[in-house]
């Protein structure tokens, strides 16, 4: 695996700084906001000066009981030739579910959302990999998420679950520290335990990023500094197993460059104390194979699988597995009743996480509906997203929730509403709104609740 060494998250909000920060070897920037033909400027500069850049997806979706969309594939197989990047990363996530194949309505979570560590889940997941590896001209490498919720009735750990999908498919890892962290807090797992059990020698490299705690829950955020918990994790990884690159995250609520700088300082002098323990226990493990006569093997080299692989993501598997995510994903989104074995008050927490997430994201991709509408917006925006789940991302969302106002006769003051009716109609073309797809499928969503 090439060694990539440290990197930091690329934003357009921080792209100068980026450029100027002295010791990064590579940066990563987010699939979805990449256009093959227009590369930002900043991304082309730095990779005029040999800064690698490697795309990382967010919505593909590859923990879903759906076979991934080919066009999703297509789109990140662009971005990896058009960045000239050694390997492209995304998330064993499911973020959308429901559709044909559980008769049932088609819902965006609009989130990374956990899969459960069943047989039926791995299976699905090794045929969702198999299946991206061969539309893809560079390596995949697939990330452990943060999760707030547990699935009832999971048969591995995580480690145990990561270990058989990368022994299966011989996709690379990118292992996350800051959401082993948070794993830790909401799902009581040890972090330590979890890289016992990985495969470390499949990991392509790490991300670290902050978070915070509330009332018990860790929120993994890429808003806050590195609390010392996540950099301790990173020193445990590292004496375990040299990685080949670790990358800081931050996607919001960005900091002076001094600060991310002394961030990237911290990360390096965490590896520094892991590789030293690393050195320490090779020693020791040599002068004890010395004294008693005999080789040492490669950790971990029994637990590979023996015998022919289990069948991979076959139709009933990934049935059970969609009518488990769609009635998950539907209690999050739609308010429909909790799926027996989840825990209410944690659902709820989710819930309210994503909703919010939703506000936050449709006041940046439309960000003309927060000064249309003011103090007002996310008051309004969370009471359409009550009975509105998401069904084809945000900036469908966006002009559904103006359809949404317009048809209540909202804003209340007409000059807001005036403004509003235009920014829809530049959006969404001349045709009255009662007339429109969106607005009749707006209604037919709300006849399904209503009737639930």
């Amino acid at each position: 695996m090439e060694r990539l060494g440290t990197g930091i998250g690329w934003r357009p909000e921080i792209a100068d700084a980026v450029e100027r920060m002295p010791g990064i070897d590579w940066v990563e920037a987010v699939a979805e906001n990449v256009c093959p033909g227009h590369l930002p400027d900043s991304l082309r500069r730095l990779r005029e000066r040999g800064v690698t850049v490697v795309p990382h997806g967010v919505s593909l979706g590859l923990g879903g009981a759906d076979r991934p969309d080919a066009g999703r594939l297509t789109a990140l197989a662009e971005r990896a030739e058009a960045l000239g990047s050694p390997l492209v990363t995304e998330h064993i996530a499911f973020v959308r579910a429901g559709g044909p194949l559980t008769a049932s309505p088609h819902l965006e979570a609009g989130h990374l959302l956990p899969v459960p560590r069943t047989r039926d889940a791995l299976d699905v997941l090794c045929a969702n990999v198999r299946i991206a590896q061969d539309s893809l001209p560079v390596p995949l490498a697939v990330e452990n998420i943060a999760a707030l919720v547990c699935w009832p009735g999971e048969e591995m750990t995580e480690g145990q679950f990561l270990y058989e999908l990368a022994d299966r498919t011989g996709v690379r890892l990118l292992i996350d520290v800051a959401n082993l962290h948070t794993n830790h807090v909401n799902r009581g797992e040890d972090p330590s335990k979890a890289l016992a059990e990985m495969p470390l020698e499949a990991i392509a490299y790490v991300h670290v990023a902050g978070g915070f705690e509330r009332d018990g829950v860790w929120h993994d955020s890429h808003a806050h500094p590195v609390p010392p918990p996540v950099l301790d994790i990173l020193t445990d990884l590292a004496s375990r197993v040299s990685p080949p690159g670790v990358l800081l995250e931050r996607d919001e609520n960005f900091p002076e460059p001094a600060e991310l700088e002394g961030e990237l300082t911290a990360i390096r002098r965490a590896l520094e104390a892991g590789a030293v323990e690393r050195v320490k226990t090779e020693l020791r493990s040599a002068a004890g194979a010395a004294g008693a006569g005999h080789e040492t093997g490669a950790a971990g080299a029994t637990r590979g699988a023996s015998g022919p692989p289990p069948p991979e993501g076959d139709g009933a598997a990934r049935q059970r597995l969609g009518l488990a995510q769609a009635a998950l994903l539907s209690a999050l989104v739609a308010g429909t009743p909790v799926p027996e074995g989840f825990d209410r008050v944690r659902l709820g927490v989710q819930a309210r996480a994503l909703a919010a997430k939703r506000a936050d994201v449709v006041a940046k991709v439309a960000s003309e509906l927060p000064v249309i509408l003011g103090d007002g917006y996310r008051a309004a925006f969370l009471g359409y997203a009550q009975t509105h789940p998401m069904t084809a991302g945000y900036r469908r969302d966006a002009l559904s929730f103006a359809e949404y106002l317009l048809a209540d006769g909202r804003p209340g003051e007409a000059r807001a509403r005036q403004e509003l009716r235009q920014w829809w109609r530049e959006r969404s073309g001349p045709a009255p709104l009662s007339r429109r797809p969106a607005h009749r499928l707006a209604r037919a969503t709300r006849r399904v609740l209503s009737r639930r």
